[in-house]
């Protein structure tokens, strides 16, 4: 049986112990047996190692260097990492070797909720086959993104909200690797009931069992 471990925490606007057990239950239901912790220390237990899947909602906080150091390590070694919006690239704004792994990092959404359109640009790939371009409502994630992404949406900005950025194209999903790991990210996902939309579900549950191993 594969097994998932799930940590929450940080910032409650962003709703995680509820979006905890959400993603809990679309793991459950492809088999896998989810772990469900609200502490960073759960990071650090060699355990994690034996995980297909590591899935962080913890916004902002902070992580201790052997947890982080724990964390790649397994990911590193061929466990899986997936995510998305806050809760995975904009935890622990202080710890680079965390956004290294993950591949972006949070730093602006102009106009805080907004009407915006994703747009998606891998048709082929398999976590985005039959999905259409489509709108949204949510924050624009700005990120600081790493070139050797896979990226297979984006959106871009209309500069109603910061003039300086018209018109620039910005990841909202992608993958990559680390080391032997997979990693997933999607910027979508606000609160919890984003996840009625189907486009957000699916992108993310296709997304963490790409990563899984």
């Amino acid at each position: 049986m594969r097994e998932a471990l799930i940590v929450w925490g940080g910032w409650k606007g962003h709703e995680p112990e509820k979006c905890a057990h959400i993603v809990a239950g679309m793991l459950e239901k492809h088999g896998f047996k989810v772990y469900v912790e609200n502490t960073t220390e759960a990071f650090a237990d060699s355990g994690i190692a034996d995980m297909s899947l590591v899935v962080p909602i913890v916004t902002m906080s902070k992580i201790e260097k052997e947890e982080v150091e724990n964390l790649s390590a397994a990911v590193w070694g061929g466990v899986g990492l997936a995510g998305y919006h806050g809760g995975m690239c904009d935890a622990f704004r202080e710890s680079v070797e965390y956004q290294f792994m993950c591949g972006g990092q949070w730093v602006a959404h102009p106009g805080d909720i907004i009407d915006y359109r994703v747009d998606i640009v891998k048709p082929d790939d398999p976590i985005m086959r039959g999905l259409s371009s489509f709108p949204y409502r949510s924050e624009q994630y700005y990120m600081h993104v790493d070139p050797s992404n896979e990226v297979l949406a984006t959106t871009t900005f209309t500069g109603e909200h910061a003039p300086w950025i018209e018109g620039v194209v910005m990841p909202v999903v992608w993958k990559r690797k680390h080391g032997q790991g997979r990693v997933f990210y999607s910027s979508l996902g606000h609160v919890a009931r984003e996840f009625e939309t189907p486009e957000m579900r699916t992108i993310l549950e296709r997304g963490m069992l790409w990563a899984a191993r």
